[in-house]
């Protein structure tokens, strides 16, 4: 099996190796072969300095100013789809949140159960979050709450970044998604534009784990511009799908 991994980062130094050597080890053991699209919005390069003496199949994309999470992981998917390394294409954040033991699971579970899509959902009734300030607790609830009322998609998870996508769904959301915002709406977007186009997409749980080093990128402007976004979707969807 051939599978791609696609992580943005900004200012991820002190996370990134742990985690490159978490998805190793954890492929190593499940006989996977990989590589790692790293698209780092940044200021400077310091993280490819870091993984330059890795002995890991690591494509690294250097952008040089914050120009999003979403388009930083379309332009990642963009990159994977047109290798071999096209089996299954894993989005993560780079923070550590994401656990790689859970790959095993979720592969085995995206390919028995022939998904096109698989969400980690923190909100599944198994799944745990762990360490979250309150803050976040709120902005998060916020965020899904809305998602559920303007695009009334059947999963419990509309923002988390651990994600699981076929080739055809990965092709799919290059030539379509990215229109209305490049930040943390790509997510709620990609979503919507494969459900409506009945793609098959499912939810696993998960234990999300809040950063311990470095800080999130995620503010008060963030939450306003995908709130924005979620009513540019929800438009969209009554003129594009009629539902």
């Amino acid at each position: 099996m051939n599978i791609s991994f696609v992580i943005p980062v900004f200012k991820e130094e002190d996370n990134i190796l742990e985690l490159i050597n978490k998805i190793d080890d954890n492929c190593s053991e499940a006989k996977i072969k990989y590589k790692i699209f790293l698209v780092d919005d940044s200021p400077t390069d310091i993280i490819k300095v870091k993984i330059q003496k890795l002995d890991i199949n690591i494509h690294y994309i250097f952008r040089g100013k914050k120009l999003g999470r979403g388009t930083a992981v379309l332009e990642g998917i963009s990159k994977a789809i047109n290798t071999i390394y096209t089996d299954i294409i894993i989005e993560m954040d780079g923070d550590l949140s994401h656990d790689p033991v859970e790959l095993k699971h979720k592969i085995k579970k995206f390919k028995e159960q022939k998904l096109d899509m698989l969400i980690a959902s923190r909100y599944d009734k198994n799944s745990k979050i762990l360490n979250w300030p309150i803050s976040r607790k709120i902005l998060s609830y916020i965020s899904n709450t809305l998602a559920k009322i303007f695009l009334k998609i059947p999963v419990t998870d509309y923002t988390n970044g651990y994600r699981f996508y076929s080739k055809e769904s990965a092709i799919h959301i290059t030539n379509n998604c990215g229109k209305i915002g490049d930040g943390f709406i790509v997510l709620s977007e990609i979503l919507m534009e494969l459900y409506y186009n009945d793609f098959k997409i499912g939810e696993d749980s998960t234990i999300f784990k809040n950063r311990k080093r470095g800080e999130s990128n995620v503010n008060i402007k963030l939450i306003l511009n995908s709130i924005l976004g979620l009513l540019k979707l929800f438009f969209i969807k009554l003129r594009k799908y009629k539902k």
